[in-house]
C-alpha cells in the first residue's frame, strides 16, 4: 500500500528544525553556492566535454545548461524560502509524495553528493600532482591513480577527502568562513586567466565551432553539444548545497533566493567565458587530461602565471568537494531525522551543533570511491543523479501548489506551470543524451536502495508512525 504524502505543516517532515545552528547569510549562501559549482566542472571536466563531445562549442553547452538550471532554480527557490530544512529535495519529495518517493530521491543525493566530491577529489589530485611536478615532486604511479587508470589507488584524492571530512566535523561557521576566504580567491583567479587568456586567443582553433559529428550520437554536431551539457551538469550540482543548507540560514524565506539565484547568474557567466578561452588556447582534442586549465596556462607561456593558476585550480577543487560533502552530510541527517536511517546519524555535537557521524562515514565512503573510481565513470553519474533530482524539484513545485495552495510562498517562482514544465523537460532531454551505461549505473543505485528501504527504512517508517 502506497504510504500517505505528508502535505500539511503539521507533517513531520515540515516539523520545526531541530539541532542544527542558524548562522548563515545571504552571502554565506552565495559562497556556498560558488564553492560547490566552481570546481571540477570548470577545471576538470570542461576538457573531457570539450575533447570528447562538444569541441569549441562547449560554451553553448554550458549556456544550455545555464538555461536549464535557471529554471530550476527559480523552482528550488520557492521550495527553500518555504520549507526551509536541511535535506534539500529530500525534504521537498517527503512534504509532497511522501516517505518512499522521499527516499528514493534521498538515496539518488547520495550518490549525487558523494560521486560530486570524488569526481572533486580526483580532479585535486591530477592538479596538485601537477604542481608538484614543477618542483620536482612525483608520486610513485602506483599511488597517483585509481586502478582504471594505470595505478592501484589515487592517494591525493583520498587525502583531500578526509582532511576536509576533519574541517566539517568543526562548526558550520569556522567552515562557511573558510570557504568563503577561498571562494574570493579562486574567482580572481579564473578572472586573471580568462583575461590573459583572452589576449593569447587563437582563433584557427574554433574552426570549425560545432566539430562535425563523427557518426553516432553525442560525438560532436550539435549531438555532441547536448551530450556536453549533460555532462558537464555536473558543473551545477551546488545549488542542491545551497538548497540545503537554507536550514541553517538565519533568515531563509529572503536568504534562499538570493542565494540560489545570484550563485547560478555568477556561476553561469563564468563557465562561459571560461570555456570560450580554454578552447581558443588549445585543440579541443587536446583537452581530454585531468588538469585541462594547466594545459592550457603552459601554452601562454609565463610560468609564474602557470604557478598561480594551477594553485587557483586546487583552491576551487577544494571549496567545490568542501561544499558537496558538507551538503551529503546534512542530506544523511534529514534521513537519519524521518527515521529511514540510523539514529546516530541525526546526532549533532552539543559543541560545534554538527551532526558528525554523518559526515564521518559520507568521507570515509567517498575517500574510498575517489581513490579508487577514475573521473571519466565518476562525472557522468553525478550529472545523470543531479538531472534527475533537479526534475524531481520541479515536480514538486507544481504538486505542491496543487496539494497546498494556500502555504506561504515567500518567493513565488514566475508563471509556475510553464517554468517548472519546461525545467522538466530540460533535465529529461539531458538525461537522454547520456550514454546507456550511465543509466545502468543509476537503476543499479537505486536498486540497492530500494533494498536497503524495504528491509530496513519500510520497518522503521512503520514504527514512527506507530509512535
Amino acid at each position: 500500500m502506497a504510504e500517505p504524502a505528508a502535505t500539511t505543516a503539521a507533517g513531520d517532515a515540515l516539523a520545526p528544525h531541530r539541532g542544527l545552528a542558524r548562522n548563515l547569510t545571504a552571502p554565506g549562501l552565495v559562497a556556498i553556492g560558488l564553492g560547490a559549482t566552481i570546481g571540477a566542472g570548470i577545471f576538470v571536466l570542461t576538457g573531457t566535454a570539450a575533447a570528447q563531445y562538444a569541441g569549441p562549442a562547449l560554451s553553448l553547452s554550458f549556456v544550455i545548461g545555464g538555461i536549464a538550471c535557471g529554471l530550476v532554480g527559480l523552482c528550488y527557490a520557492e521550495l527553500a524560502a518555504m520549507i526551509p530544512e536541511a535535506g534539500s529535495t529530500y525534504t521537498y519529495t517527503r512534504a509532497s509524495l511522501g516517505r518512499l518517493p522521499a527516499w528514493i530521491i534521498g538515496w539518488d543525493l547520495v550518490l549525487e553528493f558523494a560521486m560530486a566530491a570524488a569526481t572533486v577529489a580526483v580532479g585535486w589530485s591530477g592538479y596538485a600532482q601537477s604542481l608538484a611536478a614543477e618542483f620536482g615532486l612525483h608520486l610513485p604511479p602506483q599511488l597517483a591513480g585509481a586502478p582504471g587508470d594505470g595505478g592501484l589507488v589515487n592517494l591525493p584524492a583520498a587525502g583531500i577527502i578526509l582532511a576536509l571530512t576533519l574541517l566539517l566535523t568543526r562548526t558550520t561557521r569556522e567552515a562557511a568562513l573558510i570557504n568563503g576566504l577561498l571562494v574570493a580567491c579562486k574567482v580572481a583567479i579564473i578572472l586573471a586567466f580568462v583575461g590573459v587568456g583572452a589576449a593569447h586567443f587563437r582563433p584557427e582553433l574554433w574552426r570549425p565551432f560545432v566539430p562535425e559529428n563523427a557518426g553516432s550520437f553525442g560525438a560532436y554536431g550539435w549531438s555532441g553539444v547536448f551530450r556536453g551539457a549533460a555532462v558537464v551538469f555536473f558543473a551545477f550540482v551546488g545549488f542542491e548545497t545551497v538548497a540545503t543548507a537554507a536550514g541553517e540560514c538565519r533568515a531563509p524565506q529572503r536568504d534562499a533566493p538570493v542565494g540560489l539565484i545570484g550563485s547560478l547568474l555568477i556561476t553561469t557567466v563564468l563557465y562561459v567565458a571560461m570555456a570560450a578561452v580554454l578552447t581558443g588556447l588549445v585543440p579541443y582534442r587536446d583537452l581530454d587530461v585531468a588538469d585541462p586549465v594547466a594545459r592550457a596556462v603552459d601554452t601562454i607561456g609565463l610560468p609564474g602565471f602557470a604557478t598561480v593558476i594551477k594553485a587557483g585550480a586546487l583552491i576551487g577543487l577544494t571549496t567545490s568537494a568542501l561544499t558537496a560533502l558538507y551538503g551529503q552530510g546534512r542530506i544523511f541527517f534529514a534521513i537519519a531525522r524521518d527515521g529511514l536511517l540510523p539514529d546516530v546519524f541525526c546526532r549533532v555535537d552539543p559543541v560545534s551543533r554538527v551532526p558528525v557521524a554523518s559526515q564521518v562515514v559520507i568521507g570515509l565512503f567517498t575517500a574510498a570511491v575517489a581513490g579508487l573510481v577514475p573521473i571519466g565513470i565518476l562525472g557522468e553519474i553525478v550529472s545523470i543523479g543531479t538531472l534527475l533530482a533537479f526534475s524531481l524539484v520541479c515536480a514538486t513545485v507544481l504538486i505542491l501548489r496543487r496539494t497546498d495552495p494556500d502555504r506561504a510562498r515567500p518567493f513565488r517562482v514566475p508563471a509556475a506551470t510553464l517554468t517548472a514544465s519546461l525545467g522538466i523537460l530540460s533535465c529529461a532531454t539531458l538525461m537522454a543524451s547520456l550514454p546507456a551505461d550511465t543509466w545502468i549505473r543509476l537503476a543499479l543505485w537505486l536498486a540497492i536502495g530500494l533494498a536497503l528501504y524495504a528491509g530496513y527504512g519500510r520497518r522503521r517508517a512503520r514504527l514512527n508512525r506507530s509512535g
